[in-house]
């Protein structure tokens, strides 16, 4: 018998659960879409804001894909306003010539006579060079503006294509044997190791496509479902994606002194702060407390476990120069003792926005999620979590 398959807008969904959050998230975006002037700006982007702050919740993809609708949207809105202006001024420019032209020259046939009618015609073409220039780098900034945003939607396109891509064949069963062991050479190996566990059966699909994944990361009701790289080269992945293929966006990894084999006291991620919000671009809507409270959890597998962490702080750093004394919260990956760890909470806790109660004992485990912070030079955004599960 043939299961059963249920479509909403576009996507499939294999459970009749899974269908009735689709359709709960649906109702909520056709709201929305009626609530909102598609034609104005201020009306977009304060829609825009009310999704990147998390007031609606969504339940499936849809949601994501309601975000992307909305950043189009207002993409297109913003180019049209530009266009808009340009032509705009181009026509008040030329008729503005147009008149001073024809008063200049009445007024030189009848002051001065035929003589001066070669200066006037002279002015004439200068004039109408300029003109023909003002357009023609009018054009060339317009072809500009659409090249760019032509490139910029591809990116954007390919990207959330691949991690859809992705994420679909994480739910897949494997098409092959990728437990390390036996004769045969480990699959996944951290640069050379010989070290060898079994990989979770959904992440076996994506290390046969990538042997550099470490894990997967999530944060419910926003952007971050993404895949985790490691490599020795931390900056590889600042600027390709899990395919090798050059990407502005990059992709989510771990520091490359990180051990999930050991493992390492605190797992350190990195990723962009994306003004669309994708990778870590939401990352600094942790700065507010109620923000905390409703994403008080993340989850992390690494490829051999699962894992849920629960934020502990919230902070602001930068990176330092080697010779500056100051906490450098992205050296801490392992701890030398107790009285270490002890150190390091302190420092966190001191540097923290606001205090959730959590803490951790030496022994836990912790995860550390680091983005971009643009209020200083070398900023950065900083999420700690510690592991309950």
């Amino acid at each position: 018998m043939a299961q059963k398959v249920f479509i909403v807008e576009g996507r499939r969904f294999r459970t009749e659960s899974d269908y009735a959050l689709a359709k709960r998230d649906k109702e909520l975006m056709d709201r929305l879409r009626g609530q909102t002037d598609q034609q104005n700006m201020a009306s977009l982007e304060e829609l825009r804001k009310a999704l990147r702050e998390g007031r609606y919740k969504f339940h499936t993809l849809l949601g994501q894909d309601f975000r992307e609708e909305v950043e189009e949207l207002i993409r297109k809105e913003k180019l049209k306003e530009k266009n808009g202006r340009q032509e705009t001024k181009t026509a008040k420019t030329v008729k503005r010539g147009k008149q001073s032209e024809g008063t200049k020259s009445v007024s030189s046939v009848s002051s001065h006579g035929a003589g001066l009618d070669a200066i006037v015609e002279n002015e004439l073409r200068k004039r109408e060079k300029r003109r023909k220039l003002t357009i023609a780098v009018c054009s060339l900034l317009a072809a500009g503006c659409l090249g760019y945003f032509g490139i910029y939607s591809y990116y954007n396109y390919r990207t959330n294509s691949n991690y859809r891509q992705l994420s679909e064949l994480k739910e897949k069963p494997p098409v092959g044997d990728v437990v390390s062991g036996g004769k045969t050479d480990p699959l996944y190996t951290l640069d050379n190791g010989d070290e060898t566990r079994e990989v979770l059966e959904e992440y076996r699909n994506l290390l046969l496509k990538n042997r550099k994944l470490i894990g997967w990361v999530k944060i419910d009701g926003t952007y971050i479902d993404y895949p985790v790289m490691q490599t020795t080269d931390n900056e590889y992945y600042l600027d390709h994606n899990m395919n090798q293929e050059y990407d502005k966006n990059g992709t989510i990894f771990m520091d490359k002194d990180c051990d999930v084999l050991k493992p390492s006291t605190n797992y350190i991620l990195y990723g962009h702060h994306m003004k669309n919000g994708r990778m870590f671009g939401q990352l600094d809507l942790y700065q507010k407390e109620s923000y905390y409270k409703d994403h008080p959890y993340i989850s992390f597998d690494t490829i051999y476990e699962k894992g849920t962490y629960q934020v502990m702080y919230v902070f602001r750093s930068k990176v330092y120069k080697e010779t500056e004394i100051a906490f450098k919260y992205y050296q801490f990956i392992d701890a030398n003792g107790e009285q270490e760890f002890a150190s390091y909470m302190q420092e966190m806790a001191e540097m923290s926005f606001y205090d959730t109660g959590v803490t951790a004992e030496y022994g836990d485990q912790l995860l550390t999620l680091s983005t971009c912070d643009y209020q200083e030079t070398d900023g950065r955004f900083v999420v700690v979590a510690k592991k309950i599960e």
